[in-house]
């Protein structure tokens, strides 16, 4: 649904200048609307993928030789789809169910990250602050050169920190006790890179932020996690420890080898738990997702999240940039892939979907996946019980088979009540160009990059060729509150309008142009 508003330029400047200063009045609230979905039957057209989802899943558990698995749909932040399969213990044939808790390794990061941003905002510390400022054991670190900065908060949450990737490794390191662990700091920490230069994920990095989270709060990062983050969400089936968890809904892991599977006997929490020991079911990491889903788009109202809304986002931007991939299918198509990771999360942009959030996790027994689109409010959450069970396949299969449906669209971006006003103006002023009208809606720069005349002149040999023109009573494209593009009908064709406004209060136009309207161009793909 569109947002149209016929006030003037005049009418805005008013309401706008009879705000006190500092204060928002009712007209101004509304002036920053959300984006929303136009398609009041998006998520029946989603769930009609469901089925084929769940066969592909069934063909990728053969194949991978999954024994056990559990997948969801997550939609708004609801769990619109499970999936179950196989079997949670081999011996005694239990199936999976959807109340059985998966490992979910390296997706615990996450978890990390948040607790941290909850500190961030209760004011206890600062992402710019040294790591050796909460962590004593690495004041005496020594650097790889004498020029490399020392390590930040903010370079441990985004696998910037220099340290050497240390999967094989730290997959071994969950049960490492915290008394180990200081050890290892004041022994020194290897560098592979100086710090705040490339990402290099370290698993080593988010254990020393799970020992920031206790330093700092004075509680151990289990009671923190679960005083701060779990408990307000609900999420009573998640844990660190897998002896907390019921026989009966615990998912053994297992590893192939030998043609025949072998259980994978799991390690208990330890220091390095943080960064991979998180167990869960398909409904609490459904809650957890929803609540990062649901920090998009930003908007007035309560705050309803254990940190705030504005740090969910924060978490799901790029802080550290990682290489662009390319890669071809067997069928010859090239697909692209850049991105890099926020906080405790990964991002990337494919030709499909600009803004793609995810994390795997991967243990002996174990292999998970969480990817979700902030745009369009959907996310699939994917666990299975065999070593490194790799889902990345499997879950862009998902996101296809939802996209033919039709009803994987991403939020309309709705216009600000200032760029309506404009686009109204602004079309008046085409239809019967009056100087006093074009003085009042014109940013300072507008006339000094192209002269009032010459403008007018443009404008008018234009009319001349298109005739009489209506308004328009839409946008054709909103990027943002204060840039939008739309096209007036005209006898003879019609004109293309495209305007910026001015950081400037009231917002004026700084940019302005018309052109004959064009057929818009089918969508590129790089596929």
């Amino acid at each position: 649904m569109r947002l149209v508003l016929c006030w003037s330029v005049a009418a805005l400047i008013a309401s706008l200048s009879a705000s006190a200063p500092g204060t928002i009045s009712a007209q101004a609230a509304q002036d920053h609307p959300p984006a929303a979905f136009a398609d009041p039957n998006r998520r029946a057209k989603l769930a009609t993928a469901f089925p084929d989802i769940d066969q592909a899943v069934g063909e990728f558990m053969t194949r991978a030789r999954v024994p056990g698995a559990a997948w969801g749909i997550v939609i708004d932040g609801q769990l619109a789809h499970i999936g179950v399969a196989g079997y949670r213990d081999l011996a005694t044939k239990a199936p999976v169910t959807r109340d059985s808790v998966f490992r979910i390794a390296s997706m615990s990061k996450s978890f990390a990250a948040m607790s941290i941003l909850a500190l961030r905002d209760q004011g206890k510390l600062s992402l710019d602050d040294l790591v050796e400022t909460h962590v004593p054991e690495l004041k005496n670190l020594r650097y790889p050169t004498t020029d490399s900065p020392r390590i930040r908060v903010r370079d441990l949450l985004s696998h910037a920190a220099g340290f050497p990737e240390d999967n094989p490794w730290g997959d071994q390191q969950l049960d490492v006790t915290e008394d180990a662990l200081s050890r290892m700091m004041s022994q020194g920490i290897p560098f592979s890179n100086p710090p705040g230069v490339v990402y290099e994920y370290s698993n080593y990095g988010f254990a020393i932020l799970g020992r920031i989270v206790t330093n700092v709060s004075g509680k151990p990062y289990r009671q923190f996690l679960n005083d701060t983050i779990l408990k307000p969400l609900g999420m009573t089936s998640t844990t660190l420890e897998p002896s907390a968890v019921p026989a009966n809904r615990m998912a053994l892991g297992y590893r192939w080898e030998d043609e025949q599977w072998k259980l994978e006997p799991a390690l208990p929490d330890g220091a390095f738990g943080v960064m991979g020991g998180m167990l869960t079911s398909i409904a609490d990491l459904t809650t957890y997702v929803g609540a990062l889903l649901a920090a998009f788009p930003a908007r007035d109202g309560a705050e309803t999240a254990p940190i705030r809304r504005s740090s969910l986002r924060e978490m799901q931007q790029i802080w550290r940039s990682r290489p662009a991939v390319v890669t071809r299918s067997g069928a010859g198509g090239t697909s692209l892939n850049s991105g890099g990771y926020g906080y405790g999360l990964g991002l990337t942009q494919s030709c499909e979907f600009d803004h793609i959030v995810a994390h795997s996790g991967g243990l002996p027994g174990y292999g998970s996946m969480m990817r979700w689109l902030p745009s369009y409010g959907v996310g699939v959450i994917a666990f299975g019980n065999v070593t490194y069970t790799g889902w990345g396949s499997v879950v862009t299969q998902a996101f296809d088979l939802m996209a033919k449906t039709g009803g994987l669209q991403p939020r309309t971006l709705q216009p600000s009540a200032a760029l309506v006003a404009a686009r109204t103006a602004v079309s008046e002023l085409i239809m019967n160009w009056d100087d006093r009208r074009a003085d009042e809606i014109a940013a300072v720069n507008l006339f000094l990059d192209s002269s009032k005349a010459r403008r007018q002149r443009q404008i008018a040999d234009l009319r001349e060729k298109v005739g009489t023109c209506s308004a328009p009573t839409s946008f054709d494209t909103v990027e943002n509150w204060l840039r939008g593009q739309w096209t007036m009908s005209c006898e003879r064709g019609g004109l293309q309008v495209a305007i910026t406004l001015a950081p400037t209060t009231p917002p004026k136009v700084q940019y302005l142009d018309v052109s004959p309207a064009e057929p818009v161009p089918a969508r590129a793909t790089c596929r």
